[in-house]
């Protein structure tokens, strides 16, 4: 699920020049140079007289593993065996082909019905392209109250219509060292949504980004064990931190403090949510001003943990999404509820599912085929993702899958609650020029909250709104 994006921005950014080749085509646009060969071709087997066949793309997301091809490959059989009527054949592409391939696909009139499973960003670059299953759920008689109304409105976009139905998701929590608040002599963070944070004096406050701040600088010591509240506290030589934004690019990091998009409503002009600006500041305050998080250096310093300085034991809370909790080499962490802006809770959302494309032939198959995946062949196939399922009545059994893997147990109440209070519209939403736009905000812009010491924030905030529109206006 995870992309580390600082590797991946560049390549994005050469795909986005190279697919405006293609702008006039009335598809998405495809390539000057032929898109790489698959990894894996088309299934060999062939339909027989009198079946639709349909074609899943694999790729765009995850699913190229060794033991996820292995479990597609079962579901492809088990699909075929039982539906006469339709011959469901793979085909795999390596994740760096994938772009290429998916887009000369496209313009050559040769696309595959489904593509997935993928998250937004996957997704959004090929805006417009995706089928409104709205027909078919209506059709098929397709139950989306199994799925939290929240995880169903993420995948439902304004003037769009319902572009995905949830399969596998990844909420935000906010990750926090036990033995650092046990040491600092402070309570935990509350794990129930709406609950406030008791401080040890008996006194509480709103669990919000204020608090945050309070408990961060607490829990942010110099070598000489003085907190960032002290006057003698030491700037240059910090040995431990009270947050981090684990992870995050500038867009997640906005969105905590309230969903929104880049682009207004009309779809080409440029904006910036005031609440992303808000939270981009109090990033950015808190790296250079207060110092209670580590800057872009530090993180990447083998002594913050190389990159991953919540994993480092280093950092006291650490907000990201629920995929980090299989990678943490940490002992004794615990999971709490994302913190409130302006007394409201965004907890950003990644998410996985399976889409059809515009072109399909074939609706009806094709959603029968969607069916399958999301229902019957859901939980091998979450188990090859490593992701949690969306379907209500399955994420108990998931849970408790997870206990007793650690020494120490994990509220994991908090993932299921997270769920409700995902980010609508998605930070990794559509905007113009989406990779061109994306590389702005989520390398440059971020490198410059965590690596540049000494901007106005006020001036770098109406520099890249100046910037977004130029490259809106490119399409």
């Amino acid at each position: 699920m995870k992309l580390r994006l600082s590797v991946l921005f560049a390549l994005l950014v050469v795909i986005s020049l190279l697919l405006s080749a293609c702008a006039n085509s009335g598809t998405a646009p495809t390539q000057e140079n032929p898109a790489p060969a698959n990894e894996t071709a088309p299934n060999a087997e062939v339909s027989q007289p009198g079946q639709v066949e349909i074609r899943w793309f694999i790729g765009l997301g995850t699913g190229t593993d060794p033991d996820q091809l292995t479990a597609e490959q079962e579901v492809v059989d088990e699909f075929n065996a039982t539906h006469p009527d339709i011959h469901l054949v793979t085909e795999i592409v390596t994740y760096e082909a994938a772009f290429d391939t998916l887009a000369t696909e496209l313009a050559a009139g040769n696309p595959p019905d489904i593509v997935g499973p993928m998250g937004v960003d996957g997704a959004e670059s090929f805006h417009g392209q995706w089928l409104d299953l709205t027909p078919s759920i209506e059709k098929f008689g397709y139950d989306l109250t199994q799925f939290d109304e929240g995880a169903v409105n993420f995948y439902h976009t304004g003037g769009e219509g319902q572009l995905g139905i949830p399969f596998g998701v990844y909420p935000s929590v906010m990750y926090y060292n036990k033995p650092l608040f046990d040491e600092a002599g402070l309570n935990y963070p509350p794990h129930k949504y709406g609950e406030k944070y008791q401080w040890a004096d008996g006194t509480e406050s709103e669990w919000n980004y204020e608090t945050v701040q309070k408990l961060a600088m607490l829990l942010t010591v110099d070598q000489n064990g003085k907190d960032a509240n002290d006057p003698a506290f030491d700037s240059k030589n910090i040995v431990q931190y009270g947050y981090v934004p684990q992870y995050q690019d500038a867009r997640a990091m906005g969105s905590y403090f309230g969903a929104g998009s880049l682009v207004a409503e009309d779809g080409k002009t440029a904006q910036i949510p005031a609440e992303w600006a808000a939270g981009w500041k109090w990033i950015y305050n808190g790296t250079w001003q207060y110092h209670f998080i580590p800057n872009q250096a530090v993180i990447d310093s083998p002594e913050m943990g190389a990159g991953d300085p919540f994993g480092g034991g280093r950092v006291a809370m650490a907000l990201t999404h629920t995929w980090y909790y299989s990678e943490i080499a940490l002992e004794n962490w615990d999971m709490a509820a994302v913190p409130s802006y302006n007394g409201k809770t965004t907890a950003n959302f990644n998410a996985d599912t399976f889409r059809i494309m515009k072109t399909t032939k074939n609706a009806d198959a094709a959603f029968t085929v969607m069916q399958y995946l999301l229902d019957d062949a859901s939980l091998k196939l979450l188990n090859a993702y490593g992701a949690m399922p969306a379907r209500k009545t399955d994420q108990a059994d998931y849970l408790k899958a997870l206990e007793g893997q650690y020494a120490w147990e994990p509220d994991w109440q908090v993932v299921t609650d997270s769920i409700s209070y995902a980010d609508n519209p998605s930070f990794e939403a559509w905007v113009p020029n989406y990779l061109e736009a994306r590389a702005r905000v989520a390398n440059d812009f971020s490198s410059m909250l965590q690596s540049t010491e000494g901007v106005n924030m006020d001036d770098e905030i109406a520099k890249l709104l100046a910037e977004l529109q130029v490259i809106f206006d490119k399409k």
